[in-house]
């Protein structure tokens, strides 16, 4: 690995960041998911996210084609749902708590928010692709966040907010 490369990775592996799983369905309308931290708001008029997927994963052409996902933002006991999004486990969604939407959409149980989006662009980047959705449906819920940094997981400290 180049130094660049390794001095990018760090700097970025310093940045704290939300976790999510976004989810759709594959043609089959089967769920799909995946745990993201590349996951950032873009516009408010109109209400519009983004998220990046690596080319080399293997729901990328599910992704790519799909219409409709939903990010689901983690809280902070929900560190399970993370490992299992970011696993090889092939059945996922038989182990956790979900359901569908009335927009079709595999949705999480008691996650800090769910973000229901329409694909509203997909940006070729790279590696990666990035997708931008149009908000359709929030839902949130009182509770702390759950967080990535340094290869860690975590909640924000108490101390934080003193």
């Amino acid at each position: 690995m180049t130094d660049k490369v390794t001095a990018f990775k760090q700097a970025l592996g310093n940045y704290p960041t939300g976790v999510t799983v976004v989810t759709a369905c594959n043609n089959l309308n089967e769920p799909i998911g995946l745990t993201v931290n590349s996951f950032a708001s873009v516009s408010i008029d109109p209400l519009l996210i983004l998220w990046s997927l690596d080319k080399k994963s293997q729901l990328h052409p599910f992704f790519s084609t799909t219409e409709k996902f939903a990010v689901n933002i983690l809280a902070h006991e929900q560190t399970h749902l993370c490992t299992v999004f970011s696993s090889k486990i092939a059945d996922r969604f038989a182990q956790v708590h979900w359901s569908t939407s009335a927009h079709g959409l595999p949705i999480l149980h008691d996650t800090l928010a769910t973000l229901q989006c329409e694909t509203y662009n997909k940006i070729d980047a790279g590696d990666h692709t990035i997708f931008i959705g149009q908000v359709l449906q929030i839902d949130n819920r009182q509770k702390e966040p759950l967080l990535y940094h340094r290869r860690h997981l975590g909640q924000i400290p108490t101390s934080f907010y003193e």
